[in-house]
């Protein structure tokens, strides 16, 4: 069984307008996400879903598939929900389009759970988090997982709050660092990255936001006061995500992936664009 991979894209970003055709290595941001994203053992289907039509020319110059969505969509999950109905896939997978270096074996271990039997409504994805700063920055969203694998909540706060760590004081930096290694359990970084039986994709994108989702501004929490089980699997490694010009500025000054990016996009055929 395989699923479906759709990639959300926009061109009205306010922090960074077009980026999904932002260059790298002399392709299209979304061209690296999108081979990157075929390239996963668990999808058989890539789609891109995109309301505006220079993403769409893009993708179909390198051979992608576009479907067109509503322009009235508030969030990319609606985008994505809006592209899978009418798919025959049981599992679809919302893939961010500003990921350029994702790994497609972390695709495989998000779509893996919902092809079992009794499988969660939906899985995601996170990593220990590398350190104390981290755990207080309210940018960083922290999940808390309970024994049977799933989500029990996500927040901008840090959780679960170490208190014998801490001796009862407010969370700092200086007093987390020397007994950071030995926390247990491990406080964990989510990652904006999902895979959802497609029919509670469906329900899910239906649903008005909930007062959790609004305090947090954090969508996921809708999903957990609905009922549903979100699985979420642990990975070794952080995303590398693109949000300002300067993100892509620091990726492409890095020699080592400025490399890497160049020897893969060699094997690429060639493009119109």
């Amino acid at each position: 069984m395989d699923a479906l991979a759709v990639i959300p894209a926009r061109w009205a970003s306010a922090r960074f307008p077009g980026k999904p055709l932002a260059r790298l290595a002399g392709r299209p941001m979304i061209e690296h996400v999108y081979r990157r994203a075929l390239r996963a053992r668990t999808v058989g289907r890539v789609v891109v879903a995109t309301d505006d039509e220079r993403i769409a020319q893009a993708v179909r110059a390198f051979g992608g598939e576009v479907r067109m969505t509503s322009p009235a969509h508030p969030s990319g999950t609606d985008r994505v929900a809006e592209a899978a109905r009418g798919e025959g896939a049981l599992v679809v997978v919302n893939v961010q389009g500003d990921e350029p270096l994702l790994h497609p074996e972390d695709i495989d271990a998000a779509v893996q759970p919902l092809l079992g039997a009794d499988p969660p409504e939906m899985s995601t994805l996170a990593v220990p988090l590398a350190g104390p700063e981290d755990f207080l920055d309210p940018n960083v969203v922290k999940v808390v997982v309970g024994r049977g694998g799933n989500a029990l909540y996500f927040s901008r706060a840090p959780i679960p709050h170490p208190r014998d760590a801490l001796g009862g004081a407010q969370a700092r930096a200086a007093g987390l660092r020397e007994g950071w290694a030995g926390l247990n359990p491990r406080p964990l970084k989510h990652l904006g990255f999902y895979a959802y039986r497609r029919e509670y994709l469906l329900r899910y994108a239906s649903l008005p936001p909930t007062p959790l989702e609004r305090a947090e501004r954090l969508e996921q929490l809708r999903a957990l006061e609905d009922g549903a089980r979100i699985r979420v699997v642990v990975i070794g490694r952080d995303s590398v995500g693109v949000d300002v010009p300067e993100d892509l500025e620091r990726l492409l000054g890095d020699p080592a992936i400025r490399t890497a990016l160049e020897e893969e996009v060699r094997k690429w055929p060639s493009t119109s664009s």
